[in-house]
């Protein structure tokens, strides 16, 4: 009568197996290890930075979209070089639409460009000066967390007053509040009201470094011969469509374009921003995908080799265990939880090196990077499923042996 194994039997085997074979079993583990490490970084990385956009760069404030000249990029690179010679959106434009939208409960104009901010001896250059209007601070995602907005009066009457992201109080006031205090921008002073909280950056790419100042007085020192962005809010998402299909209407009007004619303009949304970023991150992501199965893959195969050496190996133990009662489903288990068991330990220790190594690089490129539950899951899963599926072929040479040949094999 075949003698009954248990699964903890099983486990126990294998642990004696993998430590009697430590430099085997460390270089099979390698393997593995290597492919999920890279990865669960990549993963890490991208879920950090897609958490980020949706929070501080896609989401343009409740029930906001944005109208802009240039064409997002998303409708292809050939559009957005044509955009460039579009009309520019004007400040009659934004006045229309303020004045005569039904659906919009605010709408703000904003306009940029890069200059160079001075305080003292110290300067920062390539930062972005934001012409806005006063309710801007309620329409767009931005917080103070010192200070004030500057109001409508201030707007109004083109006040050389402005609001500072986090980089221009780091790096030009250290240690101190810079709220009263006036810095330059093109060798005009300007007192600061207010001051952003920090956003930080994306793909390196800091979205602090900036200066808004009333459009008014953009509009003196750079010329009124800029086009504006747009942005409009509802007052519900019900009535966010509405809005976009009047404001379309609006500006076509506006502009000259008739019925058979495109917009010479382009509306954007959070789900907009969010799709072109997907789309990127996801090109991104099937890159290393591959080159993280390739890797998998080979570790597989050095699995499914090193199975079969060890096969090979204990030809005379697998005849002994068959003399005494073990069934060919016991040794198939023996050498099935074994791969299993290797390729787990490397699926572990791959995603806790993969969760350090997105960690380090987040801080060293200024990447956010999310540590996610499923990441780590996955990891863990594909390397499972990796030893199940490379460890098939020699567990079932393992079962096949025959006992009486197994027991005439020379130790």
């Amino acid at each position: 009568m075949a003698k009954r194994v248990y699964i903890t039997d099983l486990f126990r085997e294998a642990i004696r197996v993998m430590r009697e074979n430590l430099l085997r079993t460390f270089l099979t583990v390698l393997g593995i290890t290597i492919g999920v490490t890279s990865l669960i970084t990549v993963m890490t990385v991208i879920e950090g930075a897609t958490d980020y956009v949706a929070d501080e760069i896609a989401d343009l404030g409740s029930n906001v979209f944005q109208v802009t000249k240039v064409a997002n990029i998303s409708e292809g690179i050939d559009e957005v070089i044509k955009s460039f010679r579009r009309k520019n959106i004007t400040w009659e434009n934004y006045l229309f639409v303020r004045d005569h939208s039904r659906w919009a409960v605010r709408v703000g104009a904003q306009a940029s460009m890069g200059g160079t901010v001075r305080f003292g001896n110290e300067y920062i250059q390539d930062s972005r000066i934001d012409g806005a209007t006063a309710n801007m601070i309620d329409i767009s995602t931005r917080e103070l967390v010192d200070g004030r907005f500057f109001t409508e009066q201030e707007s109004q009457f083109a006040r050389r007053v402005c609001v500072v992201g986090w980089d221009i109080r780091e790096r030009l006031f250290p240690g101190q509040d810079p709220v009263g205090k006036y810095l330059k921008i093109a060798d005009m002073p300007f007192r600061i009201v207010g001051v952003c909280k920090k956003l930080g950056s994306v793909l390196g790419q800091t979205q602090d470094n900036f200066v808004m100042i009333p459009l008014a007085v953009f509009f003196k020192m750079y010329g009124s011969q800029r086009s504006l962005d747009l942005f409009v809010q509802t007052a519900s998402p019900e009535t966010f469509g509405h809005a976009m299909d009047e404001v379309r209407v609006f500006m076509r009007v506006l502009r000259g374009r008739k019925y058979e004619m495109k917009d010479d303009f382009s509306i954007n949304t959070a789900d907009t921003t969010m799709k072109l970023f997907d789309d990127i991150m996801g090109n991104f992501f099937m890159v290393f995908l591959m080159l993280s199965a390739v890797a998998a893959i080979v570790g597989g195969i050095v699995i499914m080799n090193i199975m079969l050496v060890s096969v090979t190996d204990r030809v005379n133990e697998i005849g002994v265990r068959r003399a005494v009662g073990a069934a060919q489903g016991d040794i198939l288990a023996q050498f099935l939880l074994e791969s299993l068991l290797i390729c787990t330990v490397g699926g572990v220790l791959g995603v806790l090196l993969g969760f350090g190594a997105a960690e380090i690089f987040s801080r060293l490129a200024d990447v956010p990077a999310g540590v996610k539950v499923w990441v780590a899951a996955f990891g863990v899963g594909l390397s499972s499923l990796i030893g199940l599926f490379f460890g098939i072929y020699p567990a079932w040479r393992a079962a096949r042996l025959d006992p009486v040949e197994a027991l005439r094999a020379e130790r």
